[in-house]
């Protein structure tokens, strides 16, 4: 009988995030995600827009309009995310609520970064709250670089509108879904030389108003993606420092709080990247891994987590490319190999706590991506495995980590092959290694009539599953027992 331990996940010292369709890319299922990153994030960002009051809806606006010629990617009546189809007179069948089930169900939390038309009513915005209370602690990004001048939402309004907006949404939001943390994301500071954000006076209610701050920063950017090629003298893209990067964030974490009363809050970069359009494929990789070595030698604490925007682009803001001849496939690009080194840096990782032996059954909690009760069971491998396998009898949804690699258990597996934990790290004889095993919730939704129901979600397991090791081939070599090779 293996003995079991009780283990907490919790807070990475940067949590990583990771971006997930948007108008330049689809959706990537969380399985495929996992088999080529070996672990979960901290959350996972989807892209939508809401423009409900608008003739053309819900439909996507590209789409809609597919043979109309534009100069640039926001020149649609409403921008090109994918459309939010719940809020008033809305459904939870379709997306993204199918997307943020598969996330939650894979141990993630959602971040939702939703446009919405700020004249939409009171009882829009309630709505809009009563469909994301079930899905735990969600971060949700409204009306993102809100400074700018691409997207709908601020050709229909004045800078202060879009303030006042922000925050009535989030009173009426959090009023329904208390479960939900609202992200201000907004340009920060710009200018190296300068102290203050831009529009700093309208936005300062909300700075106040918010859960987390966040800026989005690229290193390189072409925002004239996919009208134009990105070429030396052109004015469709440019390149900053790594270091600048780094400073102005920092200036900018340092400015909400100032503005916020000397008070502190969670500082995240809600898109972070260096475009390869601009910068090749390995400057690219360059640039991300330069940037996380800064994070990690200064030790910025201030700096709760970053998002890298995306898994898979149709241009090369992406781990992945997608292939033109099949969108359902990606091109695995140099920036893969790094972001996989980069998030298992140990200031990437959650927080691990090994508690006191425990007896089944027992009750796994899962209140986030960085709050969950879990439990560790040992093992002792005299030699390197050829096989190590777990067998399941009941119909439990489990997140588990082995040897520093994840797997996940839907509700349907029975059998769990954990020899990839070893390709990338094998081990020596003699070690003892635990597989560490929560459960976030089987449906991707919370169960709102159980106590807590709105911010945790507990399973019950009653047995463990049976664990199968075998340090060597079942039968043995024919040509070695003979001397032939």
């Amino acid at each position: 009988m293996q003995k079991a331990y009780k283990i907490t996940m919790g807070k990475a010292a940067c949590a990583v995030d990771l971006g997930d369709g948007s108008e330049r890319g689809e959706y990537v299922n969380q399985d495929y995600i996992l088999s080529r990153l070996g672990r979960p994030h901290r959350s996972v960002s989807l892209m939508y827009c809401y423009y409900p009051l608008d003739k053309e809806w819900p439909a996507r606006i590209s789409e809609y309009y597919k043979d109309k010629k534009i100069a640039f990617q926001w020149d649609y009546p409403y921008d090109d995310y994918f459309p939010y189809l719940g809020g008033l007179n809305g459904n939870r069948d379709g997306e993204p609520f199918a997307s943020m089930r598969d996330i939650r169900r894979h141990g993630q939390d959602v971040t939702l970064t939703l446009t919405i038309d700020p004249f939409v009513s009171d009882e829009h915005l309630a709505a809009i709250g009563e469909d994301l209370k079930r899905f735990g602690r969600l971060f949700l990004r409204i009306n993102h670089e809100a400074t700018g001048n691409w997207f709908q939402f601020n050709r229909r309004a004045n800078y202060q509108q879009v303030a006042d907006f922000y925050c009535r949404a989030v009173k009426i939001i959090k009023k329904h879904a208390p479960n939900v943390q609202t992200i201000l994301c907004i340009g920060g500071v710009e200018d190296i030389n300068s102290e203050k954000m831009v529009y700093e006076e309208e936005f300062a209610q909300a700075v106040r108003d918010t859960d987390i701050w966040s800026v989005d920063k690229y290193m390189a950017l072409h925002w004239g993606w996919p009208l134009d090629v990105a070429e030396s003298g052109g004015t469709t893209h440019n390149r900053n420092s790594v270091r600048e990067v780094f400073e102005l964030t920092k200036k900018s974490y340092e400015r909400f709080k100032y503005i916020n009363g000397g008070d502190s809050k969670p500082m995240v970069m809600s898109e972070l990247n260096a475009d390869g359009n601009v910068t090749g494929p390995y400057e690219q990789a360059d640039m991300i891994r330069l940037f996380c070595n800064i994070v990690e030698e200064e030790k910025a604490d201030w700096l709760s987590g970053f998002c890298f925007y995306q898994f898979r682009d149709r241009g090369r803001l992406g781990l992945e490319r997608e292939d033109p001849n099949n969108s359902n496939v990606g091109i695995e690009q140099p920036v893969m190999q790094t972001y996989r080194e980069i998030i298992n840096r140990k200031r990437f990782l959650p927080s691990m706590i090994l508690g006191s032996e425990i007896g089944l059954p027992v009750k796994l909690t899962w209140r986030s991506s960085e709050d969950a009760e879990g439990i560790a069971v040992l093992l002792y491998f005299e030699a390197p495995p050829v096989f190590c396998e777990l067998y399941f009898e009941d119909d439990s949804n489990l997140m588990l980590e082995f040897n520093g690699r994840w797997f996940y258990k839907s509700p349907t597996t029975k059998y769990l092959d954990l020899m990839p934990a070893f390709y990338e790290h094998n081990i020596n004889g003699g070690c003892e290694l635990a597989i560490k095993i929560f459960a976030p919730p089987a449906s991707g939704e919370n169960d709102l009539t159980t106590e807590d129901g709105l911010f945790s979600y507990s399973y019950i397991i009653e047995k463990l599953p049976e664990i199968r090791i075998r340090t060597a081939p079942i039968e043995l070599d024919k040509d070695k027992e003979k001397g032939n090779i």
